[in-house]
Parts: structure tokens; C-alpha cells; sequence
């Protein structure tokens, strides 16, 4: 998550949990659950349009086990680094969540994504609840809800539109737009897009470059080191 570096602690500084649901592929099954899994090396952990790790490389795992029913739980992990004066250099996201089929082209994700920041000098963990409705596979709208936003101790609410544009079977276009808003523990609110390239050279290996932007609400909000422009350029092996 993102930290304000020079705000005061009373307000939790922002950090950025990232990446919120864990996206899982290639599944076994064990006990009548399916288990799934993933790793990715990043060169720059991006959430919400704003670095995670100051610009630096990250290491990133996750597991995640569902059962029939469509209720499902996972946990994610990357490091991070949000300065010397907060200390966190972990970060670990807990789902527990229900996702299925709505009909024949729609589907939903609803789930509850807690925050934990280990070995932090300041308190940064936090709670959002999430929802994500997706129409054929290809277009999708995600609510985030938290009271206590970015680890501080008031509200904020993301939402992020975002469409899938398949080039081959191998090789496709992802482009969102995300909104922030966070006037109740800033009173400020920001934009961000993303356009992203991603191949799969085969199966359960995906290569991906991104090109995320800001508005300038989100430079005063978090300083022009952590938003603004920047590219990642990501692997993942799924299993």
C-alpha cells in the first residue's frame, strides 16, 4: 500500500496493500478443494496506480484454495518499501471470498481483503471489502469499500472499469481506469489508467508490460516519488 512519507502518525500513513484479489490459474485438487497458485517477479510493484516498492524490483507469491461451492480463501505477498521512518518491508493480503456465475455471461467476486504490514513501525494494517462483476470474461467493474482506507481511521471507496482485448490466443491488451476517492482522509481524491501488453508463451507463464499514469491529486496526496508515470514489466508461473 501507499505511504505518505511526511504524514504524521495519528492517521495512519498510507501504505498500499496491493494487489487485492489474487488472479490464480492452473489448479490441482486435493481434499475436494482446488489449490492454485502463483509467482511473480515485478520490476516495479504498482497498486493503484502508485509504486509500492520506491521504483524497485519485488518477489510475489500467493496461494489460493476454493471449494465447489465458489467460496474460496488465499493469501498473497510481496515486499515493499515505503521508507525508513515506517520500517515495513512485507506485505501479506488474507481473502476470504464467494465468486460464480451470475448467468451466462455475467459473474461475481465478493470478498473481504485484510491488509498486514509485519515488522512495521506504525500501525498499517487495514480491512476493504470488494466486489468485482465481470461480462464475458472481457469487461469488468470492481468496488472497494474500506473504514479505515489506507490504514488511517476514516472511509474511502475504489472503483476501477476495465476491459480485456484479445489480439491471439496467446497475446492480448488490458486497459482500466480507477478512481480514489479519498476526500475523508485527505480531501482528495484521485484518477489513474493503465494499459497493459501481455503474452503467454505458453501455458502458465505470462509476460506483461504496463504503463500506468496519475492525475495530480494523486502526486499531492502521495509525493511525485511514489504517482505519476511509470512502467512494469512483470513474469508469472501459475501452477
Amino acid at each position: 500500500m501507499n505511504v505518505f512519507p511526511t504524514r504524521p502518525r495519528f492517521i495512519r500513513l498510507p501504505l498500499l496493500a496491493g494487489c487485492g484479489l489474487v488472479l490464480l490459474a492452473g489448479t490441482s485438487t486435493c481434499f475436494g478443494a482446488d489449490w492454485s497458485g502463483n509467482a511473480t517477479v515485478t520490476s516495479d510493484y504498482v497498486w493503484r496506480g502508485t509504486t509500492q516498492s520506491s521504483g524497485d524490483p519485488a518477489l510475489q507469491a500467493g496461494l489460493k484454495v476454493a471449494a465447489d461451492s465458489g467460496f474460496y480463501a488465499s493469501v498473497w505477498g510481496s515486499n515493499v518499501s515505503f521508507g525508513p521512518e515506517v520500517g515495513a518491508d512485507t506485505e501479506f493480503d488474507f481473502t476470504v471470498g464467494w465468486s460464480g456465475s451470475l448467468g451466462q455471461d455475467w459473474a461475481l467476486d465478493a470478498n473481504v481483503l485484510h491488509y498486514r504490514y509485519p515488522g512495521s513501525e506504525v500501525d498499517l494494517d487495514w480491512t476493504e471489502l470488494n466486489g468485482t462483476i465481470t461480462y464475458r470474461d472481457n469487461y469488468w467493474l470492481a468496488v472497494g469499500y474500506s473504514p479505515e482506507a489506507l490504514g488511517s481511521d476514516d472511509s474511502g471507496v475504489y472503483t476501477l472499469v476495465g476491459a480485456r482485448f484479445p489480439i491471439s490466443e496467446r497475446f492480448r491488451l488490458e486497459a482500466a481506469v480507477g478512481h480514489y476517492a479519498l476526500n475523508a482522509v485527505y480531501d482528495e481524491s484521485y484518477w489513474h489508467g493503465q494499459l497493459s501488453a501481455i503474452w503467454s508463451p505458453r501455458q502458465a507463464v505470462e509476460l506483461r508490460v504496463t504503463a500506468h499514469a496519475t492525475d495530480a491529486n494523486a502526486k499531492s496526496i502521495f509525493g511525485d516519488s511514489y504517482a505519476g508515470s511509470r512502467v512494469e514489466a512483470a513474469a508469472t508461473v501459475s501452477f
